[in-house]
């Protein structure tokens, strides 16, 4: 047991400096990411679309309509808003490569970057001409009617409301909800044109009484059982490495043992 204790002091300070350099990464400005700061300040069009937003807006659907689309089996039709052709930055956050904590890759060119952020101008800049604007399409324009502001903001205190962007908010909700489920075409429409009012419409009112998505949505991991599950990765082969040294340990010792018995025992008289 002795050569263990020896040996677990050594062993916590490479599982530190382990730890240290993977968490350094995500501190450290990659080449690509300085590559990226040059972009940024060429002549790239501008565009009058937000890409937060808009991603805020598709994370909402995915997380509180379409699972409930998915399991009337309906097809959201192409007129729709909320149809994924109709999402400007759809193609290329369909090109982002999430390979690791701190480490981002361009679909389209294979470059890495250690931020999402650092990607997001990447694709202005470089890859601007893969962009379909000749369509007013952008998703963010439905962030009043999917409470956007309410995903985003939920730490920030809230503002006082205001009756008129509730009443503009509310008609673009149900405006939606009439062209992307029309009651006249058939039970799953309807029932789903139902869902969407009460998802996402009702909440639009200045009394507070109703909340966004009171139907639930897209079951979600937590953030504490992700970190349990890294720290359990990155803390069993130490573990593993201990119990090793201990049976080694272990053995070595029994062998002494038995070495010293045999040494320590007389010999019978003849």
């Amino acid at each position: 047991m002795g050569r263990l204790c020896e040996s677990l002091p050594v062993i916590l300070l490479l599982f530190a400096l382990l730890l240290h350099q993977s968490l350094s990464q995500g501190f450290e400005e990659s080449e690509s990411t300085r590559l990226v700061n040059e972009e940024v300040g060429g002549n790239s069009p501008e565009i009058h679309c937000s890409r937060e937003r808009s991603r805020a807006a598709w994370q909402i659907i995915q997380d509180y309509l379409t699972p409930f689309v998915e399991r009337e089996r309906y097809q959201i039709p192409k007129n729709c808003r909320l149809h994924p052709d109709n999402d400007l930055y759809r193609d290329q956050e369909q090109h982002k490569i999430h390979v690791d904590v701190f480490e981002w890759k361009c679909g389209y060119c294979k470059k890495s970057f250690n931020d999402e952020k650092f990607l997001d101008k990447h694709f202005t800049t470089r890859h601007y001409n893969l962009l379909n604007t000749t369509d007013t399409k952008c998703l963010a324009d439905l962030c009043g009617a999917l409470h956007c502001d309410f995903v985003l903001n939920s730490k920030k205190p809230k503002t006082k409301c205001n009756p008129a962007a509730v009443a503009k908010n509310r008609h673009l909700c149900e405006s939606v909800a009439n062209s992307c489920f029309p009651v006249s075409q058939g039970p799953s429409a309807s029932r789903l044109h139902e869902h969407f009012l009460r998802q996402f419409c009702d909440a639009h009112t200045c009394t507070g009484k109703d909340k966004p998505f009171p139907r639930g949505g897209k079951k979600k991991s937590g953030v504490f059982y992700l970190a349990i599950s890294i720290l359990t990765l990155m803390l069993l082969p130490l573990f593993y490495l201990l119990v090793f040294l201990y049976q080694r340990e272990k053995r070595s010792g029994t062998q002494e043992l038995r070495r010293i018995r045999k040494t320590g025992r007389k010999p019978k008289p003849s």
